[in-house]
Protein backbone atom coordinates (compact mmCIF):
# COMPACT_ATOMS: atom_id res chain seq x y z
CA UNK A 1 0.00 0.00 0.00
CA UNK A 2 0.57 3.58 -0.61
CA UNK A 3 1.05 4.54 3.10
CA UNK A 4 -0.18 8.30 3.71
CA UNK A 5 -1.26 8.12 6.92
CA UNK A 6 1.39 8.86 9.30
CA UNK A 7 -0.92 11.47 11.30
CA UNK A 8 -2.92 8.44 12.56
CA UNK A 9 0.73 6.01 13.39
CA UNK A 10 4.36 5.65 12.28
CA UNK A 11 5.65 2.45 11.67
CA UNK A 12 8.67 1.12 13.71
CA UNK A 13 11.78 2.69 12.91
CA UNK A 14 14.22 -0.43 12.35
CA UNK A 15 16.92 1.70 14.51
CA UNK A 16 14.15 1.85 17.48
CA UNK A 17 13.36 -1.64 17.14
CA UNK A 18 16.53 -2.33 17.10
CA UNK A 19 17.10 -0.49 20.80
CA UNK A 20 13.77 -2.04 22.32
CA UNK A 21 14.96 -5.52 21.49
CA UNK A 22 16.93 -6.97 24.00
CA UNK A 23 14.35 -5.63 26.44
CA UNK A 24 11.64 -8.34 25.12
CA UNK A 25 14.31 -11.17 24.99
CA UNK A 26 17.36 -11.46 26.77
CA UNK A 27 17.17 -8.58 29.49
CA UNK A 28 14.38 -8.45 32.16
CA UNK A 29 13.79 -7.35 35.79
CA UNK A 30 11.39 -5.00 37.55
CA UNK A 31 13.20 -1.50 37.40
CA UNK A 32 12.22 -1.23 40.76
CA UNK A 33 13.98 -4.32 42.28
CA UNK A 34 17.13 -3.88 44.28
CA UNK A 35 18.98 -6.62 42.61
CA UNK A 36 21.36 -6.35 39.14
CA UNK A 37 18.65 -7.38 36.60
CA UNK A 38 16.20 -4.10 38.03
CA UNK A 39 19.06 -1.67 38.63
CA UNK A 40 20.35 -2.58 34.88
CA UNK A 41 16.35 -1.93 33.59
CA UNK A 42 16.24 1.34 35.67
CA UNK A 43 19.50 2.28 34.24
CA UNK A 44 17.81 2.21 30.68
CA UNK A 45 14.62 3.91 31.78
CA UNK A 46 17.01 6.75 32.73
CA UNK A 47 18.74 7.48 29.88
CA UNK A 48 15.54 6.97 27.46
CA UNK A 49 14.25 9.93 30.13
CA UNK A 50 17.31 11.74 29.16
CA UNK A 51 16.80 11.87 25.63
CA UNK A 52 12.73 12.80 25.81
CA UNK A 53 14.04 15.59 27.64
CA UNK A 54 16.80 16.39 25.48
CA UNK A 55 14.49 16.84 22.42
CA UNK A 56 12.35 19.11 24.24
CA UNK A 57 14.82 20.99 26.46
CA UNK A 58 13.11 19.99 28.96
CA UNK A 59 15.43 18.79 32.38
CA UNK A 60 15.21 14.53 32.92
CA UNK A 61 13.42 14.86 36.09
CA UNK A 62 10.55 17.01 34.87
CA UNK A 63 9.45 13.56 32.28
CA UNK A 64 6.97 11.43 33.36
CA UNK A 65 6.03 8.70 31.10
CA UNK A 66 2.77 7.03 30.21
CA UNK A 67 0.66 5.22 28.42
CA UNK A 68 0.32 7.53 25.55
CA UNK A 69 -0.15 10.84 24.64
CA UNK A 70 -3.71 10.36 25.72
CA UNK A 71 -3.64 9.25 28.94
CA UNK A 72 -0.44 12.44 29.18
CA UNK A 73 -3.39 14.94 28.46
CA UNK A 74 -6.00 12.74 31.00
CA UNK A 75 -3.46 13.24 33.46
CA UNK A 76 -2.62 16.70 32.76
CA UNK A 77 -6.37 17.98 32.75
CA UNK A 78 -7.59 15.86 35.72
CA UNK A 79 -4.20 16.43 37.83
CA UNK A 80 -4.63 20.21 37.87
CA UNK A 81 -8.31 20.20 38.47
CA UNK A 82 -8.13 17.98 41.47
CA UNK A 83 -4.68 20.04 42.96
CA UNK A 84 -6.67 23.48 41.97
CA UNK A 85 -9.63 22.73 43.48
CA UNK A 86 -9.47 25.61 46.43
CA UNK A 87 -7.98 27.59 43.96
CA UNK A 88 -10.78 27.39 41.17
CA UNK A 89 -12.70 25.61 38.63
CA UNK A 90 -12.56 26.83 35.46
CA UNK A 91 -10.49 25.37 32.73
CA UNK A 92 -10.38 27.41 29.04
CA UNK A 93 -9.47 25.21 26.22
CA UNK A 94 -10.28 25.65 22.03
CA UNK A 95 -13.08 24.24 19.33
CA UNK A 96 -10.44 22.04 17.59
CA UNK A 97 -9.14 20.28 20.59
CA UNK A 98 -7.76 16.18 20.15
CA UNK A 99 -10.80 14.28 22.40
CA UNK A 100 -7.99 13.60 24.97
CA UNK A 101 -8.72 17.10 25.73
CA UNK A 102 -12.37 17.89 25.42
CA UNK A 103 -14.07 14.46 26.96
CA UNK A 104 -11.72 14.66 30.38
CA UNK A 105 -13.02 18.55 30.57
CA UNK A 106 -16.34 17.15 29.66
CA UNK A 107 -16.28 14.75 32.57
CA UNK A 108 -15.02 16.84 34.78
CA UNK A 109 -17.83 19.21 34.27
CA UNK A 110 -19.98 16.66 37.02
CA UNK A 111 -17.42 17.17 39.62
CA UNK A 112 -18.48 21.25 39.32
CA UNK A 113 -15.39 22.11 37.19
CA UNK A 114 -16.13 24.58 34.41
CA UNK A 115 -14.55 25.13 30.60
CA UNK A 116 -14.40 27.28 27.88
CA UNK A 117 -13.81 26.55 24.12
CA UNK A 118 -12.94 29.65 22.48
CA UNK A 119 -13.86 29.34 18.47
CA UNK A 120 -10.90 29.37 15.53
CA UNK A 121 -10.91 30.84 12.61
CA UNK A 122 -11.36 29.61 9.07
CA UNK A 123 -7.91 28.30 9.18
CA UNK A 124 -8.29 26.50 12.81
CA UNK A 125 -6.37 29.58 14.70
CA UNK A 126 -7.08 30.22 18.14
CA UNK A 127 -6.89 34.38 18.69
CA UNK A 128 -4.79 34.75 21.75
CA UNK A 129 -7.17 37.70 22.39
CA UNK A 130 -10.19 35.41 22.96
CA UNK A 131 -7.93 33.26 24.85
CA UNK A 132 -7.19 36.86 27.48
CA UNK A 133 -10.76 37.68 27.17
CA UNK A 134 -11.83 33.76 28.45
CA UNK A 135 -9.65 34.27 31.18
CA UNK A 136 -11.53 34.74 35.05
CA UNK A 137 -10.19 35.06 38.68
CA UNK A 138 -11.21 31.20 39.14
CA UNK A 139 -9.50 29.87 35.68
CA UNK A 140 -6.42 27.17 36.73
CA UNK A 141 -5.55 25.76 33.36
CA UNK A 142 -5.40 26.25 29.42
CA UNK A 143 -5.20 23.66 27.27
CA UNK A 144 -4.03 24.61 23.39
CA UNK A 145 -2.66 22.40 21.21
CA UNK A 146 0.61 23.06 19.51
CA UNK A 147 -0.76 21.49 16.13
CA UNK A 148 -4.40 20.14 14.72
CA UNK A 149 -3.98 16.53 14.04
CA UNK A 150 -6.73 17.07 11.13
CA UNK A 151 -5.40 20.08 9.20
CA UNK A 152 -2.02 21.07 10.59
CA UNK A 153 -2.58 24.41 11.48
CA UNK A 154 0.33 25.02 14.33
CA UNK A 155 -1.43 27.49 17.38
CA UNK A 156 0.66 30.58 18.40
CA UNK A 157 1.99 29.02 21.61
CA UNK A 158 3.56 31.68 22.60
CA UNK A 159 1.75 34.27 22.58
CA UNK A 160 -0.90 32.63 24.63
CA UNK A 161 1.68 31.11 26.94
CA UNK A 162 3.14 34.67 27.69
CA UNK A 163 -0.94 35.51 28.16
CA UNK A 164 -1.57 32.76 30.99
CA UNK A 165 1.92 33.48 32.39
CA UNK A 166 0.75 37.42 33.17
CA UNK A 167 -2.67 35.62 34.61
CA UNK A 168 -0.55 33.52 36.36
CA UNK A 169 -2.49 30.24 35.13
CA UNK A 170 -0.65 27.20 34.41
CA UNK A 171 -0.88 26.07 30.17
CA UNK A 172 -0.66 22.48 28.76
CA UNK A 173 -0.35 21.46 24.91
CA UNK A 174 -1.08 18.53 23.55
CA UNK A 175 2.50 18.15 21.12
CA UNK A 176 1.96 14.66 20.22
CA UNK A 177 1.03 15.63 16.60
CA UNK A 178 3.91 18.28 16.35
CA UNK A 179 6.43 16.15 17.83
CA UNK A 180 9.48 15.01 15.13
CA UNK A 181 7.66 17.44 13.20
CA UNK A 182 8.63 20.66 13.88
CA UNK A 183 10.82 22.03 16.99
CA UNK A 184 8.88 21.70 19.89
CA UNK A 185 10.85 23.81 22.75
CA UNK A 186 8.85 23.69 26.28
CA UNK A 187 11.02 26.53 27.25
CA UNK A 188 10.86 28.91 23.61
CA UNK A 189 7.54 27.56 24.00
CA UNK A 190 6.69 28.88 27.80
CA UNK A 191 4.80 26.10 28.67
CA UNK A 192 3.84 24.14 32.03
CA UNK A 193 2.91 20.47 30.77
CA UNK A 194 3.14 18.85 27.17
CA UNK A 195 1.89 15.87 26.34
CA UNK A 196 4.08 13.68 23.50
CA UNK A 197 3.34 9.89 22.14
CA UNK A 198 5.62 7.64 21.20
CA UNK A 199 3.74 6.38 18.12
CA UNK A 200 3.56 9.78 16.14
CA UNK A 201 7.24 9.24 16.23
CA UNK A 202 8.04 5.99 14.78
CA UNK A 203 7.88 4.41 18.21
CA UNK A 204 5.65 1.62 19.09
CA UNK A 205 2.07 2.19 20.34
CA UNK A 206 1.46 2.05 24.17
CA UNK A 207 4.12 4.66 25.09
CA UNK A 208 4.02 8.61 25.57
CA UNK A 209 4.78 11.37 28.38
CA UNK A 210 3.67 14.08 30.28
CA UNK A 211 6.27 16.92 30.60
CA UNK A 212 5.38 19.10 34.26
CA UNK A 213 7.58 22.18 34.54
CA UNK A 214 9.75 21.78 37.86
CA UNK A 215 8.16 23.10 40.28
CA UNK A 216 4.54 22.01 39.94
CA UNK A 217 2.68 19.41 41.63
CA UNK A 218 -0.34 17.85 40.34
CA UNK A 219 -2.16 15.06 41.57
CA UNK A 220 -1.64 11.74 40.32
CA UNK A 221 -4.15 9.96 37.38
CA UNK A 222 -2.83 6.73 38.25
CA UNK A 223 -2.97 5.62 41.94
CA UNK A 224 -0.66 2.46 43.42
CA UNK A 225 3.15 1.95 44.20
CA UNK A 226 5.80 5.15 44.06
CA UNK A 227 6.68 4.19 40.39
CA UNK A 228 7.97 7.57 38.15
CA UNK A 229 9.05 9.60 41.60
CA UNK A 230 5.48 9.35 42.67
CA UNK A 231 3.52 10.58 39.83
CA UNK A 232 2.35 7.67 37.85
CA UNK A 233 2.28 4.17 39.50
CA UNK A 234 2.58 0.95 37.02
CA UNK A 235 5.51 -0.74 36.45
CA UNK A 236 7.71 0.67 33.57
CA UNK A 237 7.74 -1.12 30.26
CA UNK A 238 11.13 -0.99 30.02
CA UNK A 239 11.16 -2.34 26.20
CA UNK A 240 8.67 0.78 25.16
CA UNK A 241 10.48 3.45 27.03
CA UNK A 242 13.93 2.84 25.24
CA UNK A 243 12.20 2.59 22.20
CA UNK A 244 10.52 6.06 22.93
CA UNK A 245 13.82 7.28 23.63
CA UNK A 246 15.34 5.97 20.78
CA UNK A 247 13.33 7.44 18.30
CA UNK A 248 13.73 10.93 20.22
CA UNK A 249 16.98 10.41 19.57
CA UNK A 250 16.60 9.57 16.07
CA UNK A 251 13.83 12.91 15.47
CA UNK A 252 16.46 15.13 16.28
CA UNK A 253 18.93 14.01 14.21
CA UNK A 254 16.96 14.02 11.24
CA UNK A 255 13.54 16.57 11.26
CA UNK A 256 12.95 16.51 7.41
CA UNK A 257 11.07 19.20 7.34
CA UNK A 258 11.65 20.33 3.54
CA UNK A 259 11.38 16.94 2.04
CA UNK A 260 7.71 16.51 3.87
CA UNK A 261 6.66 20.11 2.52
CA UNK A 262 8.03 19.13 -0.92
CA UNK A 263 5.94 15.75 -1.22
CA UNK A 264 2.91 17.23 0.75
CA UNK A 265 2.79 20.24 -2.20
CA UNK A 266 3.20 17.89 -4.58
CA UNK A 267 -0.01 16.35 -3.95
CA UNK A 268 -1.94 19.59 -3.88
CA UNK A 269 -0.73 21.06 -6.91
CA UNK A 270 -1.25 17.21 -8.28
CA UNK A 271 -5.18 17.25 -7.55
CA UNK A 272 -5.67 21.07 -7.76
CA UNK A 273 -4.10 21.06 -11.24
CA UNK A 274 -6.42 18.14 -12.57
CA UNK A 275 -9.82 18.46 -10.65
CA UNK A 276 -9.76 22.75 -10.16
CA UNK A 277 -12.61 23.94 -8.50
CA UNK A 278 -13.58 20.09 -7.34
CA UNK A 279 -10.89 19.85 -4.75
CA UNK A 280 -10.75 22.51 -1.51
CA UNK A 281 -8.06 23.45 0.74
CA UNK A 282 -8.59 22.76 4.43
CA UNK A 283 -6.56 24.40 7.19
CA UNK A 284 -3.80 27.06 7.06
CA UNK A 285 -1.61 27.66 3.44
CA UNK A 286 1.26 28.52 5.45
CA UNK A 287 1.65 28.23 9.25
CA UNK A 288 1.02 24.49 9.19
CA UNK A 289 2.63 21.16 9.80
CA UNK A 290 5.20 20.71 7.02
CA UNK A 291 3.40 17.11 6.42
CA UNK A 292 0.00 17.43 6.68
CA UNK A 293 -2.39 18.46 3.84
CA UNK A 294 -6.46 18.34 4.31
CA UNK A 295 -8.41 18.72 1.32
CA UNK A 296 -12.08 18.47 0.54
CA UNK A 297 -13.43 16.89 -2.64
CA UNK A 298 -16.99 18.73 -3.71
CA UNK A 299 -20.15 16.31 -4.07
CA UNK A 300 -17.60 13.50 -3.32
CA UNK A 301 -17.95 11.58 0.04
CA UNK A 302 -14.08 10.92 1.23
CA UNK A 303 -14.55 7.57 3.07
CA UNK A 304 -15.81 6.32 -0.32
CA UNK A 305 -13.62 7.66 -1.97
CA UNK A 306 -10.52 5.95 -0.44
CA UNK A 307 -12.38 2.88 -0.15
CA UNK A 308 -12.62 2.92 -3.71
CA UNK A 309 -8.31 3.52 -3.35
CA UNK A 310 -7.34 -0.11 -1.33
CA UNK A 311 -3.87 0.73 -2.32
CA UNK A 312 -3.94 4.29 -0.85
CA UNK A 313 -3.88 4.09 3.65
CA UNK A 314 -5.05 7.89 4.22
CA UNK A 315 -8.13 9.12 6.57
CA UNK A 316 -10.87 10.11 5.36
CA UNK A 317 -12.94 13.00 7.23
CA UNK A 318 -9.79 14.41 9.76
CA UNK A 319 -8.60 12.27 12.32
CA UNK A 320 -8.54 8.19 11.66
CA UNK A 321 -10.40 7.91 15.67
CA UNK A 322 -13.08 9.75 13.84
CA UNK A 323 -12.74 7.68 10.76
CA UNK A 324 -16.21 5.90 11.12
CA UNK A 325 -18.79 8.34 12.33
CA UNK A 326 -20.92 9.31 10.59
CA UNK A 327 -20.64 12.85 11.17
CA UNK A 328 -18.87 15.62 10.09
CA UNK A 329 -15.34 16.37 11.70
CA UNK A 330 -15.89 19.01 14.78
CA UNK A 331 -12.43 20.61 13.42
CA UNK A 332 -13.85 21.28 10.32
CA UNK A 333 -17.10 22.38 11.69
CA UNK A 334 -15.49 24.89 14.21
CA UNK A 335 -13.57 25.99 10.97
CA UNK A 336 -17.07 26.66 9.29
CA UNK A 337 -16.31 24.27 6.78
CA UNK A 338 -19.84 23.63 4.81
CA UNK A 339 -20.80 19.92 5.52
CA UNK A 340 -20.74 18.94 1.75
CA UNK A 341 -17.72 19.98 1.99
CA UNK A 342 -16.55 17.94 5.14
CA UNK A 343 -18.02 15.16 3.86
CA UNK A 344 -15.74 14.86 1.28
CA UNK A 345 -12.69 15.58 3.36
CA UNK A 346 -9.34 13.28 2.96
CA UNK A 347 -5.93 14.16 5.30
CA UNK A 348 -3.03 13.06 3.45
CA UNK A 349 -0.06 12.81 5.72
CA UNK A 350 3.45 11.85 4.80
CA UNK A 351 6.93 10.71 7.15
CA UNK A 352 10.00 9.49 6.63
CA UNK A 353 9.86 6.52 3.77
CA UNK A 354 7.46 8.34 1.41
CA UNK A 355 8.57 8.73 -2.28
CA UNK A 356 7.63 11.60 -4.78
CA UNK A 357 7.05 8.00 -7.12
CA UNK A 358 4.45 7.37 -4.14
CA UNK A 359 2.35 10.82 -3.95
CA UNK A 360 2.29 10.73 -7.73
CA UNK A 361 0.91 6.85 -8.03
CA UNK A 362 -1.87 8.01 -5.15
CA UNK A 363 -2.66 11.05 -6.89
CA UNK A 364 -3.69 9.67 -9.79
CA UNK A 365 -5.48 7.09 -8.16
CA UNK A 366 -7.62 9.79 -6.41
CA UNK A 367 -8.18 11.74 -9.63
CA UNK A 368 -9.44 8.88 -11.55
CA UNK A 369 -11.53 7.22 -8.71
CA UNK A 370 -12.89 11.56 -8.03
CA UNK A 371 -13.57 11.33 -11.67
CA UNK A 372 -15.70 8.37 -11.92
CA UNK A 373 -17.60 9.18 -8.91
CA UNK A 374 -18.45 12.63 -10.11
CA UNK A 375 -19.41 11.95 -13.74
CA UNK A 376 -22.61 13.00 -13.37
CA UNK A 377 -22.08 15.96 -11.32
CA UNK A 378 -21.23 18.95 -13.36
CA UNK A 379 -19.67 20.97 -10.42
CA UNK A 380 -16.90 19.16 -10.46
CA UNK A 381 -14.78 19.90 -13.59
CA UNK A 382 -12.50 17.07 -15.42
CA UNK A 383 -9.18 19.32 -16.29
CA UNK A 384 -6.11 18.08 -18.36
Amino acid sequence: MIYLDYNATTPIEPRVLDAMMPFLTTHHGNPSSGHTLGVAMKAAITRAREQVAALIGAQPEEIVFTSGGSEASNHCIKGVALSKRNRGNHVITSAVEHPATLNPLRQLEQLGVEHTIVPVDTTGCVDPEAVREAIRPETILVTIMHANNEVGTIQPIREISAICREAGVWFHSDAAQSLSKIPVNVDELGVDFVSLAGHKIYAPAGIGALYIRNGIEIEPLILGAGHESGRRAGTEPTASIVAFGEACVLAGETISSQQWRDLRDTIWTTLHDALGDGVRFNGHETNRLPNTLNVSFVGVNGAELLARCPDIAASPGGAACHGQRPKPSSVLAAMQVPDEHAFGAVRFSVGRDTTEADVREACRQVIDAVRAMSADTPNIASHE
